[in-house]
């Protein structure tokens, strides 16, 4: 509760002839001897040979020996004696004393006493008061808690430095323009394990999204870590092992400091009070709340915090400085702090060595640290190990993490055991986890049971699910009610969804909005889909003039943009974009750049594609080979082609067979191959009656 102090520019004993010394003195009746060597036996813990000692010194007047002799008494329980001897040093002057005076008033809930007391130690330069003062006024929400806790870090504190560092980084998140970020190590939202962090991956064959990646937790706090797929808060996590945002509970430094000192023991190193950072960046402009808070936990993880070096690590993860993160994560690690080692873990999983991230997601999971718990989880699961899979998801549940049940529920559902999967995701999803919600709710939409389904979705898109949001803009469409799909496709949309964008632009196409049809089809092209990729190569294509005469010096042929749109669709299989850039190709001329890209929209099961080849094969004079393609098309229902045959077997003699052909022309249309089918078949008809 108290600390040892006395009185300055006295020796500090410590061999074995200055205790004697002191000892000799003592005897003799010198005060400032019986003080000091009754704090040296205090602090040996002789408290019956410290007592008496301290006891004489006092009533001579020594102040630091009143501030010891409460110290010993608050050591042997007799705490309100140790108050009023504590009460006597303060009003001489010592601060030690008055931090300590301050201390016991909180603890019996008198703060406007406790904060009279701690004030005067802090306003003397106890660090102890300083930070102790912070700590009082923080839990009232004081303006000028962060003051005192700048103080205290200046003089060296390194919880302080932390908290000033998380204070810090909590209004830079408030005042940050739009969602960011938080700062800090992962816990949740990552990605599958092995698969980067996002959404749901990919639709599911009957169109609905469920967000199938392992959930791997999230990083702590503002502490976002990169992790496999998770809920959690992402933010999720805290500053010293809450959640951030809340308040970091503190554990209050001891106050007890070797004799002669007046300064916390956290203050000092060696007897060096480290230098302040300074708020200023090197061209002299201020540094911002988050490079501020850089420094503090900086300072604090040099001074061996391991939450602030958990944090520093994410820091510089995010900043790409991987190296360096590794090594704070690993001295943070070190000392014990599991999520330290669970973001190593990542950091290494990254990195391509599974076999040390597992390491560390191992002793992570043994401290309890329900991510790491998780990961090991996914990567059991990746190796086809469902048994063990499910022991550490089970481990990341005990140990309260709700993506636990999360991935027991896909585990299940995996394995066909849709009533335990049923189970655990509801287990997830009643205790507010958005993404087993969703997958929920497609569980309960593939048994048939549309009205359970959609209460989940909701609650789930409600609570930021982006995948259940787009799943609600299937089922309100599939019920014909394009208004209210709609709205939760641009809901969808505006959280960065690649399908829902794509949806978006198709209806703003539709209403004959170009404008913002094509922001929304750059947004889903741009997020890799094909589709939208192809629609805005066609809006580009249409607003295209027609090409003129290449000017004086200009290459006689340029890819517009929209071929460069329709090549992405291309490249990724979109058939009827294959097709597209084989004709725009045959337009400059590029025969075999022409045949490559229709024969694979052809193989792909394009008639379009396998129409268009045959022509090509046609011209270039390898007739046989294009009929074969041609009867590939009509067969897929393409009427040219089918007249195509019909024309090329009446030429050669075959007229019966290109009779045939001709029929099935008609069949197919449209109205003016229809038309010359019909008049070539009677033709060959009259023909072969003649």
């Amino acid at each position: 509760m108290g600390r040892f102090a006395q009185p300055a520019d006295r020796e500090d004993p410590g061999t074995a002839a200055d205790e004697l010394r002191h000892r000799l003195a003592a005897e003799a009746g010198d005060v400032d001897a019986m003080s000091v060597l009754g704090s040296l036996l205090l602090r040996r813990g002789d408290l019956d040979g410290a007592e008496s000692l301290l006891r004489g010194a006092t009533a001579a007047g020594d102040r630091a020996a009143a501030n010891n002799l409460g110290v010993l008494l608050h050591q042997r329980g007799y705490v309100d004696e140790a108050a009023g001897w504590w009460r006597v040093a303060a009003v001489a002057g010592s601060s030690a004393a008055a931090h300590a005076l301050g201390r016991y008033h909180r603890e019996r809930g008198d703060e406007p006493a406790a904060e009279y007391w701690l004030r005067q130690s802090a306003e003397q330069g106890h660090t102890l008061g300083a930070y102790a003062l912070a700590d009082l006024l923080e839990h009232r929400g004081d303006v000028g808690a962060e003051r005192w806790m700048r103080t205290a870090a200046e003089r060296g504190h390194r919880e302080a430095a932390y908290r000033l560092a998380r204070a810090l980084d909590k209004r830079a998140e408030d005042e940050a323009p739009g969602p960011g970020e938080a700062t800090g190590p992962r816990t949740g939202t990552g990605g599958r394990l092995g698969a980067p962090a996002g959404l749901g991956v990919g639709a599911r064959a009957d169109g609905w999204r469920a967000d199938v990646a392992r959930t791997v937790g999230a990083r702590p706090d503002g502490v976002k870590v990169r992790g496999a797929k998770g809920e959690g808060a992402k933010g999720a996590g805290a500053g010293a092992g809450a959640g951030d945002g809340a308040r970091v509970k503190v554990t209050r430094p001891t106050t007890a400091a070797r004799p002669g000192d007046a300064r916390s023991d956290n203050a000092r190193k060696a007897g060096v009070r480290p230098a302040a950072p300074e708020a200023r960046r090197a061209d002299g402009g201020s540094l911002s709340l988050a490079d501020e808070a850089e420094q503090w936990y900086r300072q604090a993880a040099a001074r061996g915090h391991r939450r602030a070096a958990l944090h520093l690590g994410a820091i510089l993860e995010r900043r790409g400085e991987l190296k360096e993160a590794g090594r704070w994560y690993l001295t943070s690690a070190k000392d014990g702090e599991a999520r330290a080692a669970c973001a190593l873990g990542f950091l290494l999983r990254d990195a391509g060595d599974e076999e040390n991230a597992a390491v560390w997601w191992l002793r992570a999971a043994q401290d309890g640290d329900g991510n790491a718990a998780n990961a090991l989880g996914a990567l059991h699961a990746e190796r086809g190990e469902t048994q063990t899979a499910e022991r550490w998801y089970r481990a990341a549940m005990d140990a309260g993490d709700n993506n636990g049940a999360y991935n027991l529920g896909l585990l299940c559902a995996e394995q066909k055991r849709t009533a335990q999967a049923d189970q655990w995701y509801r287990r997830a999803a009643y205790a507010g986890h958005r993404e087993a919600a969703n997958a929920l709710a497609v569980l309960l939409l593939q048994g048939g049971d549309a009205a359970g389904a959609e209460p989940w979705f909701s609650k789930a898109a409600e609570a930021g699910s982006v995948d259940a949001a787009f799943n609600l803009g299937i089922l309100y469409a599939s019920r014909g009610d394009d208004a209210a799909a709609l709205k939760w496709y641009e809901r969808a949309a505006a959280a960065g969804h690649t399908q829902a964008a794509l949806q978006v632009g198709t209806a703003r196409l539709r209403e004959g909005d170009e404008r913002d049809a094509e922001r929304h089809l750059r947004c889903a092209a741009g997020g890799g889909s094909a589709e939208a990729a192809y629609r805005l190569g066609t809006v580009l294509d249409a607003r295209r003039p027609p090409p003129g005469p290449p000017a004086l010096g200009e290459p006689a042929v340029q890819k517009t943009e929209c071929e460069e749109w329709y090549e992405r669709a291309a490249e990724q299989g979109h058939r009827r974009a294959q097709v597209r850039v084989g004709m725009l190709a045959a337009a400059r001329g590029d025969v075999v750049e022409a045949a490559r890209w229709y024969r694979s929209a052809a193989e792909a099961g394009s008639r379009n594609g396998a129409f268009n080849l045959g022509l090509l094969l046609a011209r270039e004079g390898s007739e046989p080979e294009a009929a074969l393609w041609w009867t590939r098309a009509a067969d897929a229902g393409h009427g040219r082609a089918a007249l195509r045959l019909a024309l090329l077997y009446a030429r050669r003699g075959q007229l019966a067979e290109g009779q045939r052909w001709a029929s099935r022309a008609v069949e197919l249309g449209p109205a003016e191959v229809a038309e010359r089918a019909g008049r070539l078949r009677e033709a060959l008809r009259q023909e072969l009656t003649a």
